[in-house]
């Protein structure tokens, strides 16, 4: 099989570089300073054993790799805000032997939050959802840094809406030999619920840095407080702390390079390279969502989510807003 990694950023890349590594034929599809930077020095993946250099395949457009093969998996890994516009770009390409991706090749969707897939099912025929636990970043063209150790990561990953197939095992049995755990689970969405709490410190982590402090630590609390009412109003199920514990153990450590603290997350990220654009839409505001449509109140999250998106539009400095400045915000004042 080969890999299209849409999106080869912090998941992405190291993903990429990852089935490169093991083997796999590989294609990077990226823009701009990145696109650029990965034609001409390689992509530069950064992991506790050493830096290695993949000279791939890159591309920014379909219609530069020609028609598509029916053993192509589609990886896709670009912010949900991009999601549409990526999957207009490749679901109508033609693959040999007849048809198009959207009828034919499996679509991988590798993002956080929960709207990406039924993004994806509208277009694409097979869907696949991926729940990912990934230590990486990537803020520097051509670079990407990924601190998990002994494995990369654990992308727990599932048909969607529910369910397996052979096609799921394959590429699960490919990225275990890549230094990346996959489990294959029947109900992915359950473990992308509770991913979607966890990611609802983001925009906290985004606008102010790291969630050390009890302020900061507060303001999650409470953010989480309203994400778990909406989902119980709506009738969704995660997985617990406890099953999330039990199943990543001690098997994917953050293993720093350079012994300092991780760095910050994936909406940190977007603020730090000035894209003009964040997930928050799809992470505090999808509990936004939820909570209109089942009568939860959630002043937290649309504070949140608003402060993020600012910050993101305006391109502000990541991490350039005081926690007790924030929290103000959260509170109306």
């Amino acid at each position: 099989m080969r890999y299209i990694i849409i999106g080869a950023g912090a998941v992405g890349g190291t993903v990429g570089g990852r089935l490169a590594e093991a083997g796999h034929e590989v294609v990077l599809v990226a823009r701009g300073a990145h696109a650029a930077a990965l034609r001409d020095g390689g992509l530069r993946l950064r992991t506790p054993e050493g830096i290695r250099t993949h000279r791939l395949p890159v591309t920014e457009h379909p219609t530069e790799l020609g028609e598509l093969r029916p053993d192509d998996i589609l990886f896709l890994a670009v912010k949900t805000q991009d999601a549409t516009a990526a999957l207009d770009t490749w679901g109508g390409r033609p693959v040999a032997g007849g048809g198009t991706a959207a009828e034919r090749l499996p679509l991988v969707c590798a993002q956080n939050g929960v709207e990406s897939e039924r993004i994806a099912l509208r277009r694409f025929r097979h869907v696949y959802g991926v729940c990912v636990w990934m230590p990486a970043s990537h803020t520097e063209p051509g670079v990407v840094l990924a601190a998990g150790s002994p494995h990369s990561g654990m992308l727990h990953i599932g048909r969607y809406p529910a369910g397996t197939d052979d096609t799921v095992r394959r590429i699960a049995e490919d990225l275990e030999k890549s230094r990346i755990l996959a489990p294959v689970v029947a109900d992915v969405m359950r473990w992308k619920y509770a991913k979607l709490l966890a990611n609802l410190a983001n925009s906290v982590e985004a606008v102010t840095g790291p969630i050390t402090g009890d302020e900061a630590r507060s303001l999650y609390a409470r953010a989480r407080a309203e994400g778990e009412a909406a989902l119980t109003a709506a009738g969704i199920a995660w997985v617990d702390d406890e099953e999330q514990r039990r199943a990543r153990a001690d098997r994917v450590r953050f293993d720093p390079f350079d012994g300092s603290p991780r760095g910050g997350g994936s909406s940190w990220q977007s603020l730090d390279r000035g894209t003009g654009s964040i997930e928050a839409d799809y992470l505090n505001g999808e509990i936004a969502l939820l909570g209109r449509r089942h009568g939860v109140p959630t002043p937290v999250n649309d504070a949140l989510q608003r402060v993020a998106n600012t910050f993101a539009r305006e391109r502000r400095p990541a991490g350039s807003m005081t926690v007790a400045e924030l929290a103000r915000e959260v509170d109306g004042g």
